[in-house]
């Protein structure tokens, strides 16, 4: 059975034979990632701040990827031409070595470069059994280890990191200052009232009193400024 290799599909990419890259090497670990914040708002004469979800962060997909032309094996992945470039290439010595390793490196090095059609780098899919990650390549770091007596490097390896795509109109459908049935805490600026905080936050001005009962507020038109207030969730 041959061994499933990692690719990386540029789907901005109209041409098929230079749509996919498939790693020389599979990687030997990769970390997926992903954080959220929150923001601590203090309360007037409280001994602790009230913590609040703010948002959450994109995921990062990070892993190292070998590059070897003078030792590939009957695992180094590529195309047909390529893998049979690398095999003979392993029977030479460094001084009769045909392979400059950038060749490869800059295959995944250059996903960065932004793409003139779109005005931005290409969106990519990494794809590998189970993984399934479609994001940017935000960051890669190449160290090249060995060269040949030539000057030309034979092995590489790369640092690599993807951050997460998300469709943006579904990400406004997700976003939680768009949803009235959240609780939601607010500190008071100069200027602020209770028609206004209500208006961003239900979409409809008229729901100040919700607002008013669920802080005590008596007289709605005098709001402290650095009090926080609570903005309670809508059925």
């Amino acid at each position: 059975m041959p061994l499933e290799k990692l690719r990386i599909v540029n789907l901005d990419e109209k041409d098929p034979d230079k749509q996919v890259i498939e790693v020389l090497y599979n990687p030997q670990t990769y970390v997926q990632q992903r954080s959220v914040s929150y923001a601590q708002i203090e309360m007037l004469a409280g001994d602790a701040p009230v913590v609040q979800f703010r948002n959450g962060g994109a995921e990062s997909l990070r892993m190292e990827l070998f590059f070897d032309s003078l030792s590939a094996g009957q695992e180094v992945g590529g195309t047909t031409e390529s893998r049979e470039g690398f095999r003979a290439n392993q029977l030479r010595t460094s001084m009769e070595n045909e392979i400059n390793v950038r060749n490869y490196t800059a295959m995944v090095y250059d996903l960065m470069r932004v793409n003139a059609d779109v005005h931005r780098p290409p969106k990519l899919r990494v794809e590998w059994a189970s993984l399934q990650f479609t994001g940017f390549l935000a960051s890669c770091e190449q160290t090249f280890t060995k060269f040949d007596e030539g000057g030309r490097p034979v092995r590489a390896v790369l640092q690599c990191e993807f951050l997460e795509y998300r469709d943006p109109e579904k990400v406004n459908k997700l976003n939680p200052h768009n949803s009235p049935d959240t609780t939601k805490f607010r500190t008071v600026r100069q200027g602020d009232s209770l028609w206004a905080l209500a208006d961003a936050a239900y979409g409809d001005a008229g729901r100040w009193r919700e607002i008013a009962e669920a802080n005590g507020i008596v007289n709605p038109r005098r709001l402290r400024t650095g009090e926080l207030l609570v903005l309670p969730a809508l059925d």
